[in-house]
C-alpha cells in the first residue's frame, strides 16, 4: 500500500531521515518504533505530505505522490490522526464525523439556498453513517457532548471516527495510545483491529507503548538515528541488541 524508496530529509545540516525504504503491505497493521530522534515523525510527516523529501520518492498504492499535498493525499485514500488529537472542540462529536466527507453540497452557498432539498438529502446520509461509526465506536453516550468536553482517550476514538467517515485506503496513527487510560486504550486497540479485520483498512501506526505494538502490529519497523535498523516480529525485536543499544545505551546492549 506504501512504498517508501531512498527518502532522505535534512533541515540545515541536520539529516533527519537518511535513505529509508520500506513497504506497508496492503492488509497490514505495521509499526514504526525507535528512540527519541530517530526520524520517526519527520518519515511520517514525509508520507503525509507535510515534507517534501531532500531525496527518494513516495508510492501510494502503487503510484507516486512524492510532494503531493495533505487534501491531495486524502483524496486518494490516506488519512493520518496526530498524537494531540485535532478535534473541532466547540462542536458535538457527531457533527466532527458529519464534517468529514468532501464535497458536500451545503458547502456551496448557491447550493444551500437554492438546493436545500439535495443538501436536507445529504446531511440525512451523512448523520446515519455519522450514527453507525458513533455505534462502531461504542461513543453513544458522548455523541451530542461538545468534543472539547472529552477524555483524551474519547478524543482518540473521535479521530478514529472521523478516519472511518473518509473511508480511507490506508491510516497513519501517531501515538494513538498517548495520554490514554488502559481502559479506553484497550477499546481503542479493539476498534483498529476490527477496521482492519472487517473493513481491511492498512494502517501504519507509530507508537512508544511496547505492549500496545505488541498487540497490534506484526510487522515492526525500528528507526534509529535517521535509518532503519531492523524490522520483523515484536518478539524478536525484543530481543535484538542493536535495538536495545539504539534505546538503552552500549552497556545495556552488552548486559542483554
Amino acid at each position: 500500500m506504501i512504498a517508501v524508496e531512498h527518502v532522505s530529509m535534512s533541515f540545515g545540516g541536520i539529516r533527519a531521515v537518511q535513505d529509508v525504504s520500506l513497504e506497508i503491505a496492503t492488509g497490514s497493521i505495521t509499526g514504526l518504533i525507535g528512540p527519541n530522534g530517530a526520524g520517526k515523525t519527520t518519515l511520517f510527516n514525509i508520507i503525509a505530505g507535510l515534507y517534501r523529501p531532500t531525496a527518494g520518492r513516495v508510492l501510494l498504492d502503487g503510484r507516486e505522490v512524492t510532494g503531493k499535498k495533505p487534501h491531495e493525499l486524502f483524496a486518494c485514500g490516506l488519512a493520518r490522526t496526530f498524537q494531540i488529537a485535532q478535534e473541532f472542540s466547540h462542536m458535538p462529536v457527531i457533527e466532527n464525523l458529519m464534517l468529514v466527507p468532501a464535497g458536500q453540497s451545503g458547502e456551496s452557498l448557491l447550493s444551500a439556498c437554492f438546493g436545500w432539498k439535495q443538501v436536507r438529502r445529504e446531511e440525512a446520509a451523512l448523520r446515519k453513517q455519522a450514527e453507525d461509526v458513533i455505534d462502531f465506536l461504542r461513543l453513544g453516550p458522548v455523541a451530542y457532548e461538545r468534543a472539547g468536553n472529552l477524555s483524551g482517550g474519547q478524543k482518540k476514538l473521535l479521530e478514529l471516527g472521523r478516519v472511518m467517515m473518509a473511508e480511507p485506503k490506508v491510516v497513519l496513527l501517531d501515538e494513538v495510545g498517548a495520554g490514554v487510560n488502559r481502559t479506553l486504550l484497550g477499546e481503542i486497540a479493539a476498534a483498529i483491529e476490527r477496521l482492519n479485520r472487517e473493513r481491511r483498512y492498512t494502517f501504519f501506526v507509530i507508537e512508544h507503548d511496547m505492549d500496545l505494538i505488541a498487540r497490534l502490529c506484526d510487522p515492526v519497523i525500528v528507526m534509529a538515528a535517521g535509518r532503519v535498523l531492523t524490522q520483523g516480529k515484536m518478539s524478536d525485536i525484543r530481543k535484538d541488541a542493536r535495538v536495545i543499544e539504539a534505546y538503552f545505551g552500549g552497556a545495556a546492549a552488552r548486559a542483554a
